[in-house]
């Protein structure tokens, strides 16, 4: 960090907001504390640890929720127009976090905050108006109920029609569903681990942001020549063509053919005409009516979609990524595509992950065709695998906490556990967080990521994936040629790298997609060149790991373990067909050699000299290395 530097890009003002009392401040971090854990979830995670440990109960007034941008949003940098939010997860119990894209993050930071401290809980159903310098909280009580498309309009007539942006909860978030999400202009969400369900847990429906301060470059001419050559790396790049052309979609058929593409529950290795009904080429040519963009972003992957055709139409809006084809679609066993719109309609209008609602309803799918559950138990509903008017009931179910959606409204581990009957073998999650939809039988470094990511399985907590399937190669971090193939040895070196180069990138809050057209020297310069902080690829690396330490740190403050790093049953059950006939990551053989590199502890704990040498980290340190420190175990 140079000496005496007066940072740019960050305001260095997080607003604080405790809902209780319906006070608010300001708070300001040391420069050094930017510079160590960046922003976003970096940051997210150090005050965690400096107001929230012991950890209070995610769905306790005292949980914070904390909604935070990243040094470079605001700017017109492409992909820069993220945002995060992190607090303790309802669904895993451990650190919890989601990163959006959209238009609320540079709006937030219009306001002149770099994010949201919020605690407490309002005494009636609420929303948060932030101003520039200032915080009021609002009555929502003709919001609450609706679901989050009704509730955007009626904010954005609200609010000088499309000044202000909004983030709100569906009625699963007012219901406390564990993977209920939040929503931001309908198709933009932070989906994972549950954030919706502790915006409900605070009677807080909606955060709207409404402000026009800019953000300052410290040299606008060294960021104006990384911004230009960063958009002809992506006119260039082959990703992003096809990106824009097919949306996340685009790979699924050749995911089919490379063994990434998990059907029916995770236990069939291939079903092309699968791939060809819900891969990019299809859906684009039957149902996409523009491709949309996030601010800023030359690649607009985005889809705006419509169906007027049959029982499962649609109106012209979101429609799903790839996430989402696999979760509502392959792993279902749908082959309807016009279900699948109208599916990732529903679940986007009610607040819902698509990755955990699909993980957990082919959980019950697979329970129910192997006769753990009955009519009786689902109230009647036949849950068969390709059944898209029963997921339909059964998704209203969930986020309404009716019936037998109760149960399910819990994920897959905690539903399995109320189900008994050996019903675990079939519930596919890492931590309590249901697996994103790229398959370690065909990738094991993924595998190993999912075991060890800080937030339960995560594709999205690294850069495992455009490295290891060879979509991006970036020099000077040590990679080695070829990652790729249906190994496990040396698979935990690439992880580690991949960790703490792109842990960083979510700490900036700059899009993955742009990230796979940019070289690896990029990532430090427009840093370095929006904030004026020294960082080179060394110490852009090193906040990666000292961040990734961190969050590691405080999941054994809640109680996990080295136990918690592994693999469910299904990863772990060859398939009999496909490419990825007969792989199975060595799970003990990952972990042991990830403990090794990364510096772990048997139990996974970070190793004292491990915390000494990133460096940042002596609170953390004491915390985990007290010998009177009582810990919370995990639910």
């Amino acid at each position: 960090m140079a000496k005496g530097s007066s940072m740019r890009g960050n305001f260095n003002r997080i607003l604080k907001v405790d809902l209780s009392s319906g006070q608010t401040s300001h708070l300001s971090l040391p420069e050094e504390i930017w510079f160590d854990f960046i922003g976003g979830s970096g940051v997210g995670a150090w005050l965690y640890m400096k107001y929230a440990t012991p950890a209070p109960d995610p769905l306790s007034p005292e949980n914070p929720l904390m909604v935070l941008a990243g040094p470079i949003v605001g700017t017109n940098f492409p992909g820069s127009s993220r945002f995060a939010i992190c607090a303790r997860s309802p669904l895993t119990r451990i650190w919890g976090e989601g990163t959006c894209g959209g238009n609320f993050g540079p709006k937030l930071k219009s306001c002149g905050f770099d994010g949201l401290f919020i605690t407490g809980k309002a005494e009636r159903p609420s929303y948060l108006l932030v101003e520039e310098d200032q915080a009021s909280l609002r009555d929502a009580a003709d919001l609450w109920g609706k679901d989050t498309y009704q509730t955007h309009q009626l904010l954005r007539g609200r609010h000088e029609g499309r000044r202000g942006r909004a983030i709100c909860i569906g009625p699963a978030g007012e219901n406390l569903v564990s993977y209920a999400n939040v929503n931001n202009d309908r198709g933009d969400v932070v989906g994972r681990a549950g954030m919706g369900a502790v915006m409900g847990s605070k009677n807080l429906k909606a955060v709207v942001a409404l402000g026009a301060r800019k953000v300052s470059i410290h040299d606008p001419a060294r960021y104006e020549s990384i911004r230009q050559a960063a958009l002809q790396q992506i006119k260039a790049s082959t990703p992003a063509a096809s990106l824009h052309a097919m949306g996340t979609d685009a790979s699924m058929e050749l995911g089919m053919m490379t063994g990434d593409v998990p059907i029916r529950n995770w236990s069939v290795g291939e079903d092309f005409d699968l791939g060809a009904k819900l891969g990019g080429p299809a859906m684009t040519e039957r149902y996409l009516v523009r491709p949309a963009a996030c601010l800023f972003c030359p690649i607009a992957c985005r889809r705006v979609m419509k169906n007027l055709r049959g029982p499962f139409a649609m109106e012209e809006g979101p429609g799903p990524e790839y996430e989402t084809c696999c979760s509502l679609g392959t792993n279902l066993h749908n082959r309807n595509p016009e279900a699948l719109l109208k599916a990732n309609e529903l679940a986007n209008k009610l607040g819902m992950d698509t990755i955990s609602l699909g993980g957990t309803l082919s959980f019950a799918m697979d329970c129910f065709e192997k006769g753990i559950l009955s009519e009786k138990e689902t109230g009647g509903i036949r849950l068969t695998f390709g059944d898209m008017d029963a997921v339909l009931k059964v998704m209203e179910m969930i986020a309404w906490r009716q019936g037998f959606g109760d149960c399910l409204a819990e994920g897959s581990r905690r539903a399995a556990a109320r189900i008994g009957k050996g019903a675990e073998e079939f519930a596919v999650h890492v931590k309590g967080l249901e697996l994103p939809y790229h398959d370690p039988h065909g990738w094991h470094g993924m595998g190993l990521a999912y075991m060890v990511s800080a937030r339960g399985a995560c594709h999205l907590q690294h850069l495992v994936l455009p490295i290891e399937q060879g979509i991006a190669s970036y020099e000077g971090l040590g990679l080695k040629e070829d990652y790729q193939g249906q190994q496990s040895s040396g698979k935990a070196e690439m992880v580690k790298i991949a960790e703490d180069f792109g842990i960083p990138c979510n700490a900036l809050l700059l899009c993955q997609f742009v990230g796979w057209c940019l070289k690896s020297e990029d990532f430090p310069s427009v840093l370095s060149a929006t904030t004026g902080f020294d960082y080179d690829l060394n110490s852009y690396l090193k906040a990666g790991a000292r961040i990734s330490l961190l969050k590691r740190g405080l999941n054994h403050l809640m109680g996990m373990t080295s136990q918690d790093d592994v693999l469910p049953p299904r990863i772990l059950t060859p398939y009999r067909e496909g490419p990825a006939a007969g792989s199975v990551p060595d799970q003990d053989l990952l972990r042991a050699e990830y403990y090794v590199t990364r510096g772990l502890e048997a139990d996974g704990k970070p190793a004292p000299r491990t915390l000494d040498l990133v460096g940042g980290l002596l609170e953390m340190k004491s915390l985990l290395y007290s010998e009177d420190r009582s810990r919370e175990k995990g639910g």
